[in-house]
């Protein structure tokens, strides 16, 4: 069917995910060059690699002479020509800046074989827009790792306007190589599937806090103990970082104002750097370093009605199975993978009761906007 075979991989960008994207791919097999502009960037990537193949070692995950191949596999390099000399993919992994994304994709083009298919690791950037300023749309895709790439099972893949389907493919069965689970974003849209659902709900949940007087605690007890979440939704801002949530908002913003209803403290919190965890405050205040849980609770759940919660996160998700992005059963595999949720979301909106939450929505529509009105998807399943 195809003639393309993917053997040897350039990974852009050295950071957290671009070192994580590298170990993965290596420990599958792959040739990987790993690609910096600075030595001391790629220094200090080659030394959490080994690190972290040293923990597995010692875990009894893997022997000494694997963790040595995989190392061996991994060559950092600082000449982006010479990089991509061999590449069939090279993953893109430099910081979500569009202009930044586009001029390195303007140096790519210009130095890498006609046939390398160019993947850009973006958690919410448009990817047919990105492709357009290349001279190959048609094999370019998104492929959105979920950070430590080396823990975090789920992908998504995004595949642009133009993005040919033997490109998609050969995507998806590259995940399946690397020992991930891919989800398909059929359609390009803000957020993709997960930040399409997260993002939202966190100004939601700052909404419900203004709208009924319940604590932080309480909203986050009623989302880990009713809505099966892993842990609260101010507590998971804390844990992603505000700048990561500001940046995301931003940018599914201003692609789509129906996306996101914002609430300013977002905004505020990213300006006064209260980042969350990695800043030491957020919703909440952290002691030191290490990760600290909030103490939540089934007493506290019981004082607040997460419906509005609910509400926004069953709409946005029926709205990626009206306008063709997804469908139910992808939509549940990426919040169970991405979200660690215990307990599908369409499970919970029919315990809580559909009608009940297309009346919830229509209500919050009439006093707040029609950001509210319920997707026809909801309409059709009362």
């Amino acid at each position: 069917m195809r003639n393309v075979t993917v053997k040897n991989i350039t990974v852009l960008g050295s950071g957290v995910m671009g070192h994580g994207i590298a170990q993965v791919s290596a420990t599958a097999g792959y040739n990987v060059v790993l690609r910096d502009i600075k030595k001391e960037f790629l220094d200090k990537a080659m030394e959490k690699i080994r690190w972290s193949l040293d923990k597995l070692v010692s875990k009894e995950k893997i022997s000494k002479g694997q963790g040595d191949a995989i190392f061996a596999r991994i060559t950092p390099m600082i000449d982006l020509g010479e990089a991509v000399k061999d590449a069939e993919l090279v993953i893109e992994v430099v910081p979500e800046i569009m202009e930044l994304k586009k001029s390195v994709y303007a140096e790519l083009d210009s130095v890498a074989a006609p046939d390398v298919i160019f993947a850009s690791n973006t958690s919410t950037l448009p990817i047919t827009e990105i492709a357009n300023t290349t001279s190959r749309p048609e094999k370019f895709i998104g492929i959105h790792f979920f950070n430590p790439p080396q823990l975090m099972k789920l992908v998504e893949v995004i595949p642009g306007e133009k993005t040919a389907q033997e490109i998609t493919d050969l995507t998806l069965e590259y995940v399946e190589s690397v020992n991930k689970q891919a989800v398909l974003c059929r359609r390009d849209v803000p957020g993709f599937i997960i930040n399409r659902l997260f993002i939202p709900m966190v100004h939601e949940a700052c909404f419900l806090r203004d709208r009924t007087g319940a604590t932080l605690e309480e909203i986050d007890s009623a989302v880990k103990f009713k809505l099966g979440f892993p842990m609260g939704i101010f507590e998971l801002a804390d844990f992603t970082g505000m700048d990561v949530i500001h940046k995301a908002t931003v940018e599914m913003h201003l692609r789509d104002d129906k996306v996101i209803n914002p609430h300013p403290l977002v905004e505020k919190m990213f300006d006064e750097k209260k980042l969350g965890q990695k800043s030491g405050e957020g919703y909440y205040r952290y002691s030191d370093d290490k990760y600290e849980r909030v103490s939540l609770s089934e007493e506290l759940a019981k004082k607040c009605d997460p419906i509005q919660l609910v509400a926004n996160i069953i709409n946005n998700a029926a709205w990626l199975v009206t306008n063709g992005a997804s469908d139910i059963e992808e939509i549940e595999k990426a919040a169970r993978l991405g979200l660690g949720l215990r307990k599908p979301l369409f499970e919970t909106a029919r315990d809580i009761g559909i009608k009940k939450i297309v009346a919830e929505l229509n209500t919050l529509a009439d006093k707040h906007g029609e950001f509210y009105r319920p997707d026809p998807l909801l309409v059709s399943m009362v």
